[in-house]
């Protein structure tokens, strides 16, 4: 198997590809454990982790949407390897080397950083992405999709991944498809996350499924839905909207600890 894909939980997933191993949102906290979101609020894990963090490979790079407590916890601050390279925001890169992640890596919208190995490269790049609606943005961490391009000795891409970030369907997400038309696999993030119970910042099913029409990868992959108390869309609900929008045969439901082979659609015969 060249590569995998394996749901650990939230929207933490561990990706192997050509070589290289990337964490996406490092999230290792138990259940009954509080993330803490800012702004004095709090919000219960309520399913553990598949994967510990000590039982983790070695990792080339974590890839960080955005600093909330549960895509970055004090368990991921104390446990992973401080030289590991984090690719994030560059708010969220600011604190991290000043927290002694000193290989932390900030992009701003658009821009690009590359990872080299003796297979190839990964190139990362930062994209649109909005965490809340109207000025409620302000209040929260800024906030950042990727796109994965595995590419081969010769730099030639073989696999291209999306992971959404925490955002919700926004216009300035318009242009991710005009820019990346041909997308392997996303990772979406719904839930429906809502603070104060009242404010959504993550995308609902019905959004999600909007999403997927909008960015059209040839395989989706949903996270970040149950683990948390602040969500208010189960799966559920993203499962019912991609049938009534016709988009069942893109999405693969994953469990935690579940492994998925990661092919290039080109290769699928």
């Amino acid at each position: 198997m060249k590569g995998s894909l394996q749901f650990i939980g939230n929207a933490t997933v561990l990706i192997r590809y050509n070589g290289f191993t990337l964490l996406t949102d490092p999230n290792f906290l138990h259940r009954g454990q509080l993330a803490y979101l800012g702004y004095g609020l709090a919000s219960r894990r309520l399913a553990d982790p598949a994967v510990e963090i000590e039982d983790l490979p070695p990792l080339d790079a974590v890839v960080l949407s955005h600093m909330h407590g549960d895509h970055w916890d004090r368990v991921a601050r104390k446990g992973l390897d401080r030289a590991t390279p984090i690719i994030t925001t560059t708010a969220a890169a600011g604190r991290l080397r000043r927290g002694g992640f000193r290989a932390s890596v900030g992009l701003a919208e658009w821009q690009q950083h590359e990872l080299r190995g003796p297979g190839g490269l990964v190139k990362i790049t930062a994209l649109p992405a909005r965490h809340a609606p109207g000025p409620a943005e302000a209040l929260l961490p800024p906030v950042i999709g990727t796109m994965l391009e595995f590419c081969n000795r010769d730099e030639r891409v073989e696999l291209t991944m999306h992971i959404s970030g925490d955002t919700l369907l926004d216009r300035r997400l318009d242009a991710i498809p005009r820019r990346f038309p041909d997308i392997d696999l996303a990772v979406v993030h719904l839930g429906g996350t809502k603070l104060l119970g009242t404010l959504l910042v993550t995308m609902d099913g019905e959004q999600g499924a909007a999403w997927v029409d909008l960015i059209h990868p040839h395989t989706v992959v949903p996270v970040h839905y149950d683990d948390y108390t602040v969500f208010s869309s189960p799966l559920d609900d993203f499962r019912h909207h991609i049938e009534r929008a016709g988009l069942s045969d893109k999405v693969v439901y994953l469990e935690r600890g579940e492994v998925r082979e990661l092919v290039p659609h080109h290769l699928v015969r």
